[in-house]
C-alpha cells in the first residue's frame, strides 16, 4: 500500500482511493495473493517434508524456524541468499494480482535436480521467499514509474514475523524494512480507529503518532545488490518466457 497527496493511477494496481487508509491521502494497493499459502505449498509438497516435520518437532520449533536455521548451516561462508544461484521461482501459482493483473499466469520453477533431501527443500523454500520479494520489487517499480516515491517498506502480518522473509525483502528491494514494536500491528490499527471514534484523539494521524512505535529496522546488505539484480533479470525473463510458451501453444 502506498499513499500520496495527489491521485496516482498505476496500471495493474488498485486505486487510487481517497482517505481509504489515512484521511486526506490517496491510497494505491498492489499485492500478491496467498503468499503464505504458496510457501506452505512448496514446503509441504516436498518429499523431505516428513523429515523436516520430525526434526522441527524434536527441537520444539516451527518448520520455518528450522528451515531458517538449516539454511544458515548449509550456506557456509557465502550469504544465505546465494544458495539459489541456480534455482529460480516465478510465484504466480494463483495468477498475478499486481502489477500484471493476469489471472491466467502460472507458477514456474527452473533449476530442479533429482535430489530431494532436506537441503533441497530448504533451498526451494528460500527461492520461494525470494520470488515473493522480487514480486514486491516488481510492484514497487510499477508504482514508482507512475509517480510514487518509495524509500521505506513497512511490514506487518504473519510473514513479517519470519526474519528470512524480512531480510530478503530488504536485500531484494534495496530498501530498509520497518517492523512495528507491536507484533500484532493490525490490532493496533483497529485500536487507533477506535480511539478516534471515542474522541480520545482528534485525528487518525495524531492517534498513529501516539499509539504506534517502531520496533526494528532491517537494512539491505548493499554488498549483495549485484547478485539480486541478476536474479531479478531472471525473474522477469520467467514471465516473458511463460507468455511466449502460451503463445506457441495457442497458435495454429
Amino acid at each position: 500500500m502506498g499513499i500520496s497527496k495527489d491521485p496516482i493511477f498505476v496500471p495493474g494496481v488498485w486505486g487510487p482511493y481517497f482517505s481509504a487508509m489515512v484521511p486526506g491521502f490517496w491510497l494505491n494497493e498492489g499485492g500478491q495473493s496467498v503468499t503464505g499459502k504458496l510457501i506452505e505449498h512448496m514446503v509441504q509438497g516436498h518429499a523431505a517434508f516428513p523429515e523436516l516435520q520430525a526434526k522441527a518437532a524434536a527441537r520444539c520449533q516451527s518448520v520455518y524456524a528450522y528451515l531458517n536455521s538449516h539454511l544458515d548451516l548449509i550456506k557456509k561462508a557465502q550469504p544465505v541468499g546465494f544458495l539459489t544461484v541456480d534455482l529460480h521461482v516465478w510465484p504466480d501459482f494463483h495468477g498475478n494480482r499486481s502489477p500484471l493483473a493476469d489471472l491466467t499466469l502460472k507458477g514456474m520453477v527452473t533449476g530442479l535436480k533429482l535430489s530431494q533431501d532436506l537441503d533441497d527443500l530448504a533451498i526451494l523454500y528460500l527461492a520461494t521467499v525470494q520470488a515473493i520479494a522480487f514480486g514486491t520489487r516488481f510492484i514497487i517499480e510499477a508504482m514508482e514509474a507512475a509517480g510514487h516515491s518509495i524509500s521505506t517498506l513497512f511490514l506487518c502480518g504473519g510473514l513479517s514475523k519470519n526474519p528470512l522473509f524480512v531480510q530478503m525483502h530488504a536485500d531484494i528491494t534495496g530498501l530498509p524494512v520497518v517492523l512495528s514494536q507491536e507484533v500484532e500491528s493490525v490490532l493496533v490499527g483497529a485500536a487507533i480507529l477506535s480511539a478516534c471514534a471515542s474522541g480520545d484523539f482528534t485525528s487518525v494521524q495524531e492517534a498513529m503518532a501516539k499509539m504506534s512505535k517502531v520496533g526494528k529496522v532491517v537494512f539491505p546488505r548493499q554488498e549483495d545488490k549485484k547478485y539480486y539484480d541478476k536474479k531479478y533479470q531472471v525473474f522477469l525473463k520467467l514471465v516473458e518466457h511463460q507468455k511466449e510458451y502460451s503463445a506457441i501453444m495457442s497458435g495454429d
